[in-house]
């Protein structure tokens, strides 16, 4: 019938009673870099400490005051040269990118975003202009770059200096833009555009008209700018309270970067975790430990077959130090005698594996600041019970045929084997 339901509650009733730090103030970055220390440290050995402070960083200045922390608000871009120690947070949004236009720096900038081309519109059917004289030729073109200036001017006069354009950029219509001292951008993904639109408070437009002010969006600083040897675009904010930030991976391959990103993206789970729930448990399988010896204690004291079952329950924590063990090179079972024997009393929930030690030893997770977050583990014991008890109630077991289509009739060979 699978696990009870009743082993799952005094598991997770267990669970609270470990609970050994509570984040006080989520927007102070001394009480949740311990939290993405310790995720960021099973990936990335030895950069730990400066990881976790960049991404504290990076959570901290888009952490908003009423809202819930969106984990998107927090975005990569990597950069191939120096070391990882090189990288660096923006407030704000860094795109590898040129500009299109003469202009490369723009303070205080009023911004237009088209998901539209930066350029003359076209009419949906084709027409046929018959042109006599070279004059009509002359005054076609003439006519027509009024048109693209009066545009122009007309966001110049909005007090537009910036323009994100979501397709390509004509030449006669960039002609202009550098006339009126207007920079442009080009963004390619429309999730950028999205993004960007975000950072800024603009709103895309589809057609090439001016903005109300409304829909302008306001960046401190919009420039060109160099990391290494790549060029960048920047969009620099400088108040408080930012909708995005940017963190820029530095590394000697694409692979160190790759890393490093997904050591990131766990970083920036754990704030968002921490934002919904403050509880901490002491970390190097130290829950788990104290989780197995709590629950084959309730096993003894359950009479009846039950007892066995509850014990098998408790056995499959024991799971998590052997894996740790074995990753750094320790017997699985020397690990487990020093664990148990160090979670004896019951003030010593917090003791974990030093994994910085070369024999099986011991460490007060508390002092050490090893923690996880109370909600990864509460949820990851609901799911994996939940799944242990999904393969249990398969009854029937549906066989695979052979692939290859029908045999072939006696006396006849296969083609397939020719």
């Amino acid at each position: 019938s699978g696990i009870n339901a009743e082993y799952v509650e005094k598991c997770l009733e267990i669970l609270e009673s470990l609970v050994c730090y509570t984040v006080k103030d989520v927007k102070c970055p001394d009480e949740v870099s311990p939290v993405v220390k310790t995720s960021v440290c099973s990936k990335q050995d030895g950069y730990e400490d400066f990881l976790a402070g960049l991404i504290t960083d990076a959570c901290m200045k888009v952490m908003p005051v009423q809202r819930t922390f969106n984990v998107d608000s927090v975005r990569t871009c990597k950069i191939l040269g120096a070391g990882v120690l090189s990288s660096t947070c923006f407030r704000g949004m860094v795109f590898r990118r040129n500009v299109e236009s003469d202009i490369t720096c723009v303070k205080d900038a009023k911004i237009a975003v088209f998901s539209c081309p930066f350029d003359i519109g076209t009419t949906e059917t084709k027409g046929t202009i018959l042109i006599k004289n070279a004059e009509e030729l002359k005054n076609f073109s003439v006519d027509e770059e009024k048109l693209i200036e009066n545009q122009i001017k007309d966001l110049a006069d909005a007090g537009i200096n910036c323009v994100v354009s979501g397709g390509k950029v004509g030449d006669m219509v960039l002609h202009f833009a550098n006339k009126f001292n207007i920079m442009v951008v080009r963004l390619m993904s429309k999730w950028d555009l999205r993004r960007v639109c975000k950072s800024i408070g603009a709103t895309a437009q589809p057609n090439l008209v001016v903005p109300t002010p409304e829909e302008i969006g306001f960046c401190s600083k919009v420039e060109l700018d160099e990391v290494g040897d790549t060029t960048v675009v920047v969009f620099r904010q400088e108040r408080d309270e930012t909708a995005m930030s940017t963190i820029v991976i530095r590394g000697s391959t694409d692979n160190i970067m790759d890393d490093i990103e997904r050591a990131i993206d766990d970083g920036v789970n754990s704030v968002k975790i921490v934002t919904r729930d403050q509880r901490c448990l002491p970390g190097a399988c130290a829950t788990e430990i104290e989780l197995a010896k709590q629950l084959m204690q309730y096993g003894e004291q359950t009479a009846g077959m039950e007892q066995y079952a509850i014990k098998k329950f408790a056995e499959a924590f024991e799971v998590f130090p052997k894996v740790l063990a074995e990753n750094t090179g320790l017997k699985a079972n020397e690990v487990l005698a020093k664990m148990y024997n160090a979670h004896q009393g019951p003030e010593d929930i917090n003791y974990g594996l030093n994994l910085e030690a070369d024999t099986p030893e011991v460490m007060d997770c508390m002092e050490r600041r090893v923690l996880d977050p109370f909600l990864t583990k509460h949820w990851g014991i609901k799911f994996a019970v939940n799944a242990a008890n999904t393969v249990l109630v398969v009854d029937q077991i549906i066989m695979a045929k052979q692939a290859g289509g029908p045999k072939p009739r006696k006396g006849q060979a296969d083609p397939d084997d020719e």
